[in-house]
């Protein structure tokens, strides 16, 4: 098995049950979110889909992965989750099943994130929307501590869209 480098040697299962190549992103300036429904954070997605809705145009996209892991505030099924984002938020940006984000059952995808940009408690995902910056060629570009507004991004986000693939 070879070692994972790029967003692009993952796939994931849409919030719609489809299993999804993760490397059709690849290309595009990617920021994936571990969230949450049932938060103190989750008016995050609201920044999260103004992101998107801004830049998605220049070749942006937001990720969404609902993770339970944190005080069981992802308790619903897809389907709630999915209902629940876009009354709430209008949510329009790809998003996927539930999943861990640590522990044994870690997602490849937030095993290989966390090892590219461990942060503060380690390579230890701390809580729900821990956000993590791909640039378009599928690396790993930085990450960002939960409390990190969305709109915090947006000079990090220009550079990346600017930079070539």
């Amino acid at each position: 098995m070879t070692v994972p480098t790029t967003l692009g040697d993952f796939h994931a299962t849409t919030i719609d049950g489809k299993d999804q190549d993760l490397g059709t992103y690849v290309g595009d300036v990617v920021l994936v979110v571990n969230t949450a429904s049932k938060c103190g954070l989750t008016p995050q997605y609201e920044g999260l889909q103004r992101l998107y809705d801004t830049y998605a145009g220049r070749g942006f996209t937001v990720l969404g992965f609902p993770c339970d892991q944190f005080g069981h505030q992802e308790p619903g099924t897809e389907d709630e989750i999915a209902s629940f984002c876009e009354r709430s938020y209008g949510v329009s940006f790809p998003m996927f099943t539930k999943i861990d984000v640590n522990g044994g059952d870690t997602h490849p995808l937030f095993r290989w994130l966390k090892d590219e940009k461990s942060g503060l408690l380690g390579g230890a995902i701390k809580w729900n929307f821990t956000k993590f910056l791909l640039a378009r060629d599928g690396s790993v570009v930085d990450r960002y501590a939960p409390q990190t507004e969305p709109e915090a991004l947006v000079a990090d986000i220009e550079q990346q869209l600017g930079a070539e693939a």
